[in-house]
């Protein structure tokens, strides 16, 4: 396998989760949110560099709170004005023998080894892998006072990690920031660069509201629940 680095975005200020703590810090069974996420990585891509950009003023409350639990040993990068900065800043620290990148959000941290280790070999044949799964919803688009029924059958739903080759990933954060980049597979179809679709899941949560919450803590205790299984 190529020599992966992977870039954690845990920007957010957790608007939507309320009062208290940006929900990155937050607990979530037996350590923070954002521990789990680097933790599954870790255990994932043992060899890969991680990297966690912060907002700056977040980095020392991160690291005294990360030294009361066993996280993977990391880098953090201070973060920028837009996800695109935060994203940029994130590359200019990947070691220069590094040939593909993962971004993930920082509050998806539920993504299983399967799921990362699959992505990290699509893009290694695709130069892209970006995980999606299929939306299950009825969706309208609302137009003015009137709104129409859409097709949902083409809709895919968008999640990370997305892996790029880096030296296209690169290329593609030499471009201007423009508000229509919602994710890095955004910036790298800027460019003109179509990107390979694979499969997500459905448990790869990503979360921004307490009711989120509820659901990564059910999903997290039925993974404990499984695990003895699997070691029998």
């Amino acid at each position: 396998m190529k020599r992966v680095a992977v870039i954690i975005v845990a920007g957010g200020g957790g608007k939507r989760m309320g009062e208290g703590l940006p929900k990155q810090f937050r607990m979530l069974g037996s350590e923070p949110i954002l521990a789990h996420t680097i933790n599954r990585f870790h255990r994932a891509l043992p060899s890969a560099q991680l990297i966690v950009v912060l907002p700056e003023a977040h980095i020392a409350f991160w690291e005294n709170l990360r030294a009361r639990f066993e996280v993977a040993r990391h880098q953090v990068v201070a973060g920028g004005t837009e996800r695109f900065h935060s994203v940029k800043n994130g590359l200019a620290a990947v070691g220069y023998d590094v040939e593909l990148v993962a971004v993930q959000d920082g509050v998806r941290p539920l993504a299983s080894e399967t799921m990362i280790c699959r992505l990290v070999s699509e893009a290694e044949q695709f130069a892209t892998a970006i995980p999606v799964v299929e939306a299950v919803d009825s969706y309208r688009v609302v137009e003015g006072e009137e709104s129409h029924i859409i097709d949902r059958r083409p809709l895919r739903i968008v999640q990370t990690p997305q892996v790029f080759r880096r030296a296209l990933l690169d290329e593609a954060y030499e471009q201007p920031f423009s508000p229509l980049f919602t994710d890095d597979a955004s910036v790298v179809e800027a460019m003109g660069t179509a990107v390979h679709l694979a499969a997500g899941e459905r448990s790869n949560l990503k979360i921004t509201t307490p009711e989120d919450m509820i659901l990564a803590r059910a999903l997290l205790d039925a993974e404990c629940e499984e695990q003895p299984a699997d070691n029998q």
